[in-house]
């Protein structure tokens, strides 16, 4: 068998298959089709201080190559998943990096402190797609300054390795980059999902009660890769690469562009197996190529190469 290792940071995985934050709840859900064990790591639901209800149905549409959803960012609350669904998680080896947001720079800090007190938890990634309400609801990730007043508040409260996840909706998200980089950050991860809507033309109104949503899946790789590719360029710190990942030759993809690790998302909905099975693909790709050694693909694309 290779070598499928990779590091984050001070973050030792696996392999470089993790889960996608909003999309395999706590773990436990995902638990009877996946042995958690053979993930590179396990990206829990977002968390916020207090519960939250998240946005009024309709909140999920499908597309022609993928999904719109508007959930709200509905969870159980920090205390709540400490409490309730941590200890599951504390059962298996994989780390768990939990995914927090806040909707001021205060509730990150108070997040990012409670759980670097917290047992089980190996890392943070900070969504910094929330709006921030001292800004007029503009999301953090929009600008270089936000972004990095978020991550080194996050930065000077924890110990703990901290990725921040990029948002695609800037104008160039290699300086979002940059950003969290100087600010801190030991890893960032991108991309979030796109911005969309799509429309009931018989009755005139849009599918989601909350009119925009996020556009994840397949439609989103391309634009993905590309980001991931030119974020590489861009900084030294590794970087995690998703969207519209659903097979091992898509994170192949991103590996190649030089991502360090991958998370698998929106394909779980479909097939529940869908992280193993690109965990396992990835492995086979290796062994049937002689490759002893993950690493030795990743950040290997040939752009001056002969097409």
């Amino acid at each position: 068998m290779a070598n499928t290792a990779v590091s984050i940071g001070r973050l030792r995985l696996a392999n470089p298959v993790m889960t996608a934050s909003g999309t395999f709840g706590y773990g436990e859900e995902y638990a009877g089709f996946v042995d958690l064990n053979r993930l590179g790591a396990v990206v829990v639901k977002g968390l916020s201080l207090d519960p939250r209800p998240g946005n009024p149905p309709p909140r999920i549409v499908e597309t022609p190559a993928g999904m719109l959803n508007a959930i709200g960012l509905q969870n159980v609350g920090v205390r709540a998943f400490i409490g309730e669904k941590l200890p599951y998680l504390r059962e298996f080896a994989v780390p768990v990096i939990v995914n927090i947001f806040g909707e001021r720079v205060e509730e990150y800090e108070s997040l990012a402190g409670i759980l670097s007190e917290t047992d089980g938890v190996h890392g943070l990634e900070i969504n910094v797609s929330c709006p921030n309400v001292k800004c007029g609801g503009l999301a953090f990730g929009t600008s270089p300054e936000t972004v990095g007043e978020v991550t080194r508040r996050v930065r000077r409260v924890t110990d703990l390795p901290v990725i921040v996840k990029l948002s695609p909706n800037v104008t160039d998200i290699a300086v979002m980059a940059g950003a969290a980089e100087e600010a801190g950050a030991d890893a960032v991860s991108l991309i979030n999902t796109i911005t969309g809507m799509s429309v009931d033309i018989d009755r005139r109104i849009p599918h989601l009660r909350n009119v925009t949503g996020g556009l994840s899946g397949p439609a989103v790789r391309p634009v993905a890769l590309r980001m991931v590719w030119q974020v590489v360029k861009r900084v030294g710190i590794p970087v995690i690469g998703l969207g519209g990942i659903a097979t091992a030759r898509d994170a192949l993809e991103f590996l190649i562009v030089g991502a360090k690790a991958v998370q698998v998302g929106t394909a779980s909905f479909a097939n529940p197996r869908a992280t193993l099975d690109v965990v396992e693909g990835i492995e086979r790709h290796l062994a049937e190529r002689g490759i002893g050694d993950v690493n030795e693909i990743i950040g290997t694309l040939r752009e001056g190469g002969e097409l």
